[in-house]
């Protein structure tokens, strides 16, 4: 049985079934009803024709596999070409990252030379600090001992007014160095505090540069290993895609010839149908019963049409005994039933359950017996089967006899 397909499924569904029912209206055979010693047609047998169709059908529902499994072949390979565009993008963009590292490199190097100079030139300052200072301590000290001292000797001991001048002039430019080498120390002191602050800016950018740069590697280089392992991936599910739709198109091979068997099996069965519509059939009042033949056929009309009404019913008798009255069937009612693949319930064992349990109800034994004294509601057909579209003949119930 044909399971159920999607929406996009639907176009091609209508399709294939114009095509089959094309082509059971060409390989079906008009069927003409008349009396038992008119001329009449004969059909292939039922299980033949379902093998064929349901062969035929099988073989449409692997097809509608392969386009959906090719479809999903072409959705794959087409993710895969756009994860590919865009590796194709993130590896320009990976160039261009690179570009900009080495700018943030170079902006990195030139920040290392400026930390360098400035922490020379820190040192530097530091170096005529401790210098000044320990000059300063030197004078500071010198002043509490004895400068005091030697001024006021210098001034008492001038020997003129000049001489006096003289040393009040020195007096005053050695105060006005002493300031100088104080200012001179504070700002050396400011100095010392830029270049720190400076350097800590400085350090501080490096550190920025740094983590931009390794912000950028990561990003970009997870970028570039997810969608590497995106198309990977895609060309995983691609190959597997492939071999299901390769083993799908070897499934398509055999079926196509199992349905190239089924059509030789069937264009024999039509051969030997009208074989049989030509041959002799005997008359129902020369076949000999033989004990057991009623209980033996009124379980296979319980078998195939114990659902159906009895008109139903009487139609499956009458196309068993049909064929005990042609000469081109075997000429008893055990022979006809157990013929190889004629009636589904034998090959597939219902029938031997129905007989271990008498399963046959009133009406099929009723069946049974107005079949075997020679009533028919379906003239001379010896097959029947569920209605297929373009098969023709006498419908009753759920069955076409023909």
């Amino acid at each position: 049985m044909a399971r159920r397909r999607g929406a996009k499924q639907t176009h091609r569904r209508v399709k294939k079934a114009f095509q089959v029912m094309a082509l059971c209206v060409v390989t079906s055979i008009c069927i003409r009803f008349a009396a038992v010693n008119e001329p009449f047609t004969v059909f292939a047998t039922s299980e033949t024709k379902k093998a064929l169709e349901d062969a035929k059908q099988e073989r449409e529902d692997l097809q509608n596999e392969l386009d959906d499994k090719n479809e999903d072949i072409d959705d794959l390979k087409s993710t895969q070409s756009d994860l590919k565009s865009e590796l194709s993008d993130l590896n320009t963009q990976l160039s261009d990252v690179s570009n900009n590292l080495a700018r943030i490199e170079a902006d990195i190097d030139a920040k290392k030379t400026e930390i360098e100079e400035t922490q020379a030139q820190l040192e530097a300052a530091m170096q005529t600090e401790a210098d000044q200072y320990a000059a300063m301590k030197k004078r500071i000290q010198f002043i509490y001992e004895s400068q005091d001292f030697v001024l006021i000797e210098m001034l008492l001991e001038s020997e003129s007014f000049a001489d006096f001048l003289n040393n009040s002039e020195y007096i005053q430019r050695l105060s006005e160095y002493d300031r100088e080498q104080l200012l001179a120390y504070q700002n050396t002191v400011a100095q010392i505090e830029e270049a720190k602050a400076l350097l800590e800016e400085e350090q501080a950018q490096l550190e920025a540069y740094q983590t931009a740069q390794m912000e950028e590697q990561s990003r970009v280089s997870g970028l570039v290993t997810s969608t590497s392992n995106a198309v990977s991936s895609y060309a995983d599910q691609i190959d597997a895609a492939e071999a299901e739709a390769e083993a799908k198109e070897a499934e398509i091979a055999a079926k196509d010839n199992d349905i190239a068997e089924l059509q030789k099996k069937l264009e024999e069965e039509i051969r030997l149908s009208r074989l049989a519509a030509q041959s002799s059939w005997r008359d129902i009042s020369e076949v000999t019963f033989a004990e057991g033949d009623r209980y033996l056929l009124a379980n296979l009309i319980y078998c195939e049409a114990g659902g159906e009404p009895y008109d139903g019913q009487l139609a499956v008798g009458a196309v068993v005994i049909n064929r005990v009255l042609s000469s081109v069937y075997p000429d008893t009612v055990v022979g006809v039933i157990y013929q190889n693949k004629q009636f589904a319930p034998v090959a597939s064992g219902r029938l031997e359950l129905a007989l271990a349990q008498d399963k046959a109800t009133a009406s099929c034994y009723r069946a049974a017996d107005e079949a075997m004294s020679g009533v028919t509601n379906v003239g001379t057909c010896v097959y029947f089967r569920t209605p297929i579209p373009g098969l023709e003949g006498i419908q009753i119930g759920n069955h076409i006899f023909y």
